[in-house]
């Protein structure tokens, strides 16, 4: 199924497929795609903010409890073997953005949270507070070398005028990105340790999504979310036959 173009409807109709969608992956990753130990959490909140999924590790048990697996990384960190996407790159130097008051990545019940999926909303570039906040939100989640996915389908507004990945990554690297000019929307994956890697996959309308860490299968999950839309919306959205 290609990606809409949901600047089509008004912002409550995305919201409205956002946690559908969100729901459907968190099913999916609980249903036997996550390795044992490991499970997602919908709107699970940590201390200074709300992320849309995360993923988290439980705590090894000294008990002979449930055994926690490690999740596949290939031998180089990532949560799966490296995407075929069409951009790569990796940080040359440590990302340190650190502020006297910093946010302490918490999880209610104690867990360690992996990783972290973002499906980005009209709203999250609506206003100079609202970019603000997913931007300091994605610092902090890297400093704390978390794991992060950041699904944006829509196109960059006068506060990311190149995109998301581009505004990101000339902090995280001191480099500039200039994403196709015929492909405004994203896929952006970022594995953080030390350094930060990248991999970003430029989308545009009619695009379809492709898999990416972490472990989650787009194409199939935004379809599920999609047939739930109801079907007024869903004649707007669909490209005419």
């Amino acid at each position: 199924m290609p990606v809409h173009d949901w600047t089509r409807v008004e912002a409550g109709i995305f919201h409205d497929f956002h946690h559908a969608w969100i729901e459907e992956i968190k099913r999916v990753l609980n249903s036997g795609v996550l390795p044992n130990g490991y499970y997602a959490l919908a709107e699970q909140t940590a201390e200074g903010f709300g992320p849309d999924v995360l993923t988290l590790q439980e705590r090894e048990p000294a008990d002979g409890g449930e055994v926690v697996t490690a999740l596949p990384s290939n031998g180089n960190g990532l949560l799966v073997a490296p995407p075929d996407v069409h951009v790569i790159a990796r940080s040359n130097r440590e990302f340190w953005r650190r502020k006297k008051s910093m946010i302490a990545v918490r999880h209610v019940s104690d867990d360690r949270t992996v990783a972290v999926i973002e499906v980005i909303s009209p709203g999250n570039k609506a206003s100079k507070n609202a970019f603000r906040a997913i931007v300091d939100k994605v610092y902090t989640l890297l400093e704390y070398k978390i794991h992060l996915l950041i699904l944006d389908l829509f196109p960059p507004t006068r506060r990311d005028a190149q995109g998301l990945h581009a505004y990101f990554w000339e902090d995280i690297a001191g480099e500039q990105f200039a994403p196709p000019a015929d492909k405004p929307l994203a896929l952006i994956s970022y594995e953080s340790g030390l350094t930060t890697s990248a991999y970003v996959e430029p989308l545009a309308v009619g695009d379809r999504l492709k898999d990416m860490p972490v472990l989650v299968p787009l194409e199939q999950t935004y379809q599920a979310a999609f047939a739930a839309t109801p079907r007024r919306w869903r004649r707007v959205l669909e490209p005419s036959a």
